[in-house]
């Protein structure tokens, strides 16, 4: 058998079906010739495998799946053989929640409940396993035909213990814009807090069909979950009931120390929103007020123009300890 990329097999995978592909690397559909079962093979691009920055990043990936075991969470294949780099999952049958966005808009409520509770679920096992998804968003998340989810893409999880990754990682230790929390947009290391920030923006947007904190441009975006106010829930749908938006409220704390601080707790008061106090909260009858433009032009450009010089500082201390 070949032992590298040849064609439409590497080492005993055949590929399949192209299903997904980045700047950095392609998801094929494929069989394992050894046990006929169907799996997802990521491959990285020629391209960027030698770049040992990308390679640390795919390595952690590895591990980090490897490590989990949980009925919600993509299950990887463990194989020391292979000639090359690449990763191989189980087979998932189902489409990315994205996908069900895309089409629908927002989704009825009973069913972002239910996927939602999954998604909690599937968190605290995690988080009890000393790790933080930190990238966690709609394409991240497989929903199959009875709303079973499976969370994938762990390439910038944090690993409780491990090497945190920095300077060359800026880029790729961040997230994604919509769904970042307000302490990964400080630049501090998301922990599990961060994780339940972005399934309260995901319940958020099934329940609304937008996102809590939309902009023109991802700085604007991160940086309106810094100063503004998301419009209550209620606005945008009065079928919301006061207890739901109060539980997405608590989700979505800009505080991390006020959020959820375990995602059961966040999946208990879904499943029992009766048993929510509903808080007189400022953030509801203020949410039409809106900081001036000058000042969100001011943080930002302000933002801008630190990141060379903590770029600088990251080169100055990298160069003190090498």
């Amino acid at each position: 058998m070949p032992s590298v990329l040849s064609g439409n097999q590497v080492d005993h995978y055949a590929l399949e079906t192209l299903v997904a592909t980045s700047n950095t690397a392609s998801i094929y559909r494929g069989t394992d010739l050894l046990t006929g079962r169907q799996v997802a093979i990521k491959i990285p691009h020629l391209e960027v495998e030698g770049d040992p920055l990308f390679y640390e990043r795919f390595r952690r990936e590895q591990e980090i799946g490897q490590k989990l075991n949980h009925p919600s969470i993509v299950k990887f294949i463990p194989d020391e053989t292979r000639s090359r780099v690449y990763l191989v999952m189980e087979w998932v049958d189902g489409q990315l929640l994205r996908h069900l966005l895309s089409e629908q808009g927002k989704l009825p409520l009973e069913r972002a409940l239910r996927i939602t509770v999954g998604i909690c679920d599937a968190l605290e096992y995690m988080h009890s396993q000393g790790v933080a998804h930190r990238d966690l968003k709609p394409e991240n998340i497989m929903v199959d035909a009875e709303d079973h989810i499976k969370l994938m893409d762990f390439g910038i999880a944090g690993l409780a213990g491990a090497r945190r990754l920095t300077f060359g990682k800026l880029s790729q230790v961040m997230g994604t814009p919509d769904y970042i929390s307000p302490e990964q947009v400080k630049g501090k290391r998301g922990d599990a807090r961060c994780d339940i920030f972005a399934a309260g923006v995901i319940l958020y947007e099934m329940l609304t069909g937008s996102t809590p904190f939309p902009g023109e441009n991802p700085f604007t975006i991160m940086n309106n979950r810094l100063i503004q106010h998301p419009v209550p829930p209620r606005e945008l749908d009065p079928g919301i009931s006061a207890e739901l938006q109060e539980i997405l409220y608590r989700a979505l704390e800009r505080d991390p120390r006020n959020r959820y601080a375990k995602a059961r707790e966040f999946s208990w008061d879904l499943q029992h929103p009766d048993q929510v106090g509903v808080a007189d909260r400022p953030e509801m009858r203020n949410w039409q007020r809106r900081r001036p433009h000058w000042i969100k032009a001011l943080l930002l450009y302000g933002g801008l123009a630190l990141i060379p010089v903590f770029v600088f500082t990251l080169l100055l201390l990298v160069a003190q300890h090498s």
